[in-house]
């Protein structure tokens, strides 16, 4: 038995022995598969890198006046920036931040409840714990839910759970740090985030860069910023820029992602800058980051450098456009003192080529006051397109018009001025009985029953004192109809956005007819009279109004523009369905008004040299502006549109003061008018003798540089 058993043992080690050699054969052979055969794969498996290419932003095009000078610029300045890999920790951000704070000072003011959450539960881990019980957690786990979900649900509940007093635990010191950790936060991975760039200061930008190896992620470099040169002046048309905490308009998220911008972008907002974003915003440098199998950049290599965004040439005479809004200001100023228009606060004035439509100046400005109850002006030029008023006797031309085409009027059909006695009506009459007149007087000396008959004799009226006037309601559509081609009541088309195209009154009586012959029931904005007084100067073109010239390529030059990418040529929207007799007639009576005695605006251009025409208004108004207690408070609307000069026009206005009061106040519409039609006159002169051409293809680099300077 004991030799049997002996010989038992040595067979089974050999079994085990045998079996342990299959093994090794088995790990050799396949080590010698991974190594000979699939070695080179699997090594370049572990040195495998990804390209990781993410854009950068470039600064936006510049915007320049008719004459070539900056008006809207870019100005470097020091940045701080950060750029997180894919693998970056949120102990990782706010190791660097810790460091960072050290070295910059950072403004706090923008920092949330929610950040300071979010701080609190990452450097207090064991109090933020307790915040959320085991049995919860227990809980949690009981509903089958996902590690990620149970996760999200318990941080939920800390987040809820931190008070007050917790967060008061928080150093003025972490504020700042919250503040840049913040910042290094926003946007996406391998895309560089804007810590600061603000009041970077010499010594901070220095201490940064010489401590760039402890901050990992973290560079110093140039970034740039909107900076528009004659600073209030035209503000409210050129628009506003978003800033780098703002990032991209939420109510157009979709819009600009979709077209390859990053949610921490500067875009335009408003007006112009928002109007022409995807021509002032340009293309985005591309830079590619090597990334290696865990996340981190290996290096990084730039594809495209980028390419400024294009510029835009206005229409606007920038300097005509200063004395303007100078003019404007000082006439309001001038008018308060008299302490007889508690009302007034704002005037608009409009100037541009009759024959091409393009708008010289836009200039409007509103008197407010600040926090501290001191008055100053803010530039209101969007409001010649968004708010309209009733402009009173200035729309007489158009009428005139109308009845010519209507045919109840002919050139020299003469009418009987004499006050109307309608039944039910207080008299309506003109400023003065003016007797028997043919339509160049009615326009010279303003009568208003010369208008009135004409309006009944469309209407299809016949007025008899003292008795009911009956009217067909369809001569309000006649009469608008023929407003609408000369821009009254439309819009004007401007290549702007939020353009209003007036009020109509919704009653169809007999009164308010005579009323919109007048100019006292609809409304209608500055740029809309502007463009009334254009078509009647031009000979019958009512020309699109325009305040883009041109789009140029950017050039890295600051002393010459870029060649011409597209340039707007004038539109003309309609011809006036009319006679040239006819229009002619109503250039005769507008000249009449400035060059003639008894001409409403005679003791204001009389002696102008550059012989003006035009018409002046005045319309009794409510007030509706924004002191609530004098709301519906009786006032009157002062305006004023003309051309110069009469005979071969080359420039065309329109004057609007609303909510004036009569009396001290008038006058102030042709005080502004004659003032601005000096200055553009005065500016042309001067430019000829400095050999300064009007041409928009004269580039004014002098201008140019000096304006930068």
């Amino acid at each position: 038995m004991k030799k049997k058993k002996t010989a038992q043992v040595p067979f089974r080690l050999n079994i085990l022995f045998f079996v342990v050699f299959l093994l090794f054969s088995a790990l050799i052979l396949r080590l010698g598969v991974v190594q000979i055969v699939y070695g080179e794969d699997y090594r370049k498996e572990v040195e495998r890198t990804e390209d990781e290419i993410v854009s950068t932003p470039v600064p936006r095009g510049k915007i320049y006046d008719r004459f070539h000078r900056v008006i809207v610029d870019n100005i470097p300045e020091n940045a701080i920036t950060y750029t997180r890999s894919k693998t970056t920790t949120p102990e990782d951000t706010l190791k660097v931040a810790r460091k960072l704070a050290k070295y910059i000072d950072k403004p706090v003011d923008k920092v949330t409840e929610r950040d300071m959450k979010d701080y609190w539960i990452l450097t207090r881990k064991e109090k933020a714990e307790k915040k959320v019980s085991k049995k919860e957690r227990r809980e949690l786990e009981k509903q089958g839910l996902s590690q990620k979900e149970i996760d999200k649900k318990i941080y939920e509940l800390t987040l809820k759970r931190i008070t007050p007093k917790d967060l008061r635990e928080v150093t003025k010191e972490e504020l700042e740090i919250i503040a840049i950790k913040h910042e290094m936060d926003s946007g996406y991975a391998l895309t560089p985030q804007i810590v600061k760039n603000n009041g970077v200061t010499n010594k901070e930008y220095a201490v940064v860069s010489e401590h760039l190896e402890e901050l990992p992620g973290v560079s110093a470099t140039t970034d740039w910023k909107r900076h528009y040169v004659y600073e209030n002046t035209f503000r409210s048309v050129l628009g506003s820029v978003t800033e780098n905490d703002e990032g991209l308009p939420r109510e157009r998220l979709d819009y600009f992602l979709a077209r390859d911008y990053s949610r921490n972008d500067r875009v335009g907002k408003s007006y112009l800058e928002a109007q022409f974003e995807g021509v002032l915003h340009g293309k985005k440098a591309k830079i590619k980051n090597v990334v290696d199998k865990s996340g981190n950049v290996t290096s990084v290599e730039q594809i495209y450098s980028g390419e400024r965004g294009k510029d835009l040439v206005l229409t606007i005479d920038i300097e005509l456009q200063q004395q303007v809004e100078k003019i404007i200001e000082e006439e309001i100023m001038a008018t308060k003192r008299k302490g007889r228009s508690p009302l007034l606060d704002r005037a608009f004035v409009v100037m541009m080529d009759p024959k091409t439509g393009e708008v010289l100046s836009l200039a409007g400005k509103l008197l407010t006051k600040d926090e501290n109850g001191k008055t100053r002006f803010v530039d209101f030029a969007i409001g010649n397109l968004t708010s309209a008023y009733a402009m009173g006797s200035a729309v007489k031309g158009a009428t005139v018009l109308t009845g010519f085409q209507t045919g109840v009027l002919h050139p020299n059909t003469y009418i009987h001025d004499e006050p109307l006695y309608i039944k039910g009506t207080p008299a309506k009459k003109s400023w003065q009985t003016m007797g028997t007149i043919n339509e160049l007087t009615a326009l010279q000396r303003s009568s208003n029953v010369y208008m009135f008959k004409t309006a009944i004799a469309i209407g299809g009226g016949v007025y008899r004192p003292h008795q009911s006037l009956r009217i067909n309601p369809e001569a309000f559509t006649t009469i608008r109809k023929y407003f609408a081609q000369f821009g009254l009541g439309v819009k004007t088309g401007i290549d702007l956005p939020n353009e209003l195209g007036g009020f109509q009154g919704k009653e169809t009586g007999a009164g308010k007819l005579l009323d919109l012959v007048i100019g006292q029931y609809d409304m209608y904005t500055p740029l809309q009279m502007a463009q009334y007084v254009s078509t009647i100067a031009n000979g019958g073109y009512r020309m699109k109004p325009q305040i883009v010239k041109e789009i140029r390529k950017p050039t890295d030059s600051a002393n010459e523009l870029g060649p011409v990418v597209q340039r707007f040529e004038p539109v003309v929207l309609n011809r006036i369905d009319m006679k040239t007799e006819y229009i002619q007639r109503v250039q005769e009576g507008f000249r009449r008004v400035m060059q003639m005695p008894k001409g409403t605006a005679y003791a204001y251009f009389a002696n102008a040299p550059y012989k003006p025409a035009g018409k002046t208004g005045t319309a009794e108004a409510f007030y509706d502006g924004p002191i609530q207690s004098r709301r519906n408070d009786p006032t009157y609307n002062l305006t004023l549109v003309g051309y110069a000069p009469y005979d071969n026009p080359e420039v065309s206005f329109a004057v609007v003061v609303p909510w004036a009061t009569q009396g001290e106040s008038d006058g102030i519409n042709n005080r502004i008018g004659r003032r601005i039609l000096d200055t553009y006159f005065e500016l042309k002169a001067k430019r000829a003798k400095g050999n300064v051409s009007n041409n928009e293809t004269d580039g004014n680099m002098a201008a140019t540089t000096e304006a930068n300077e």
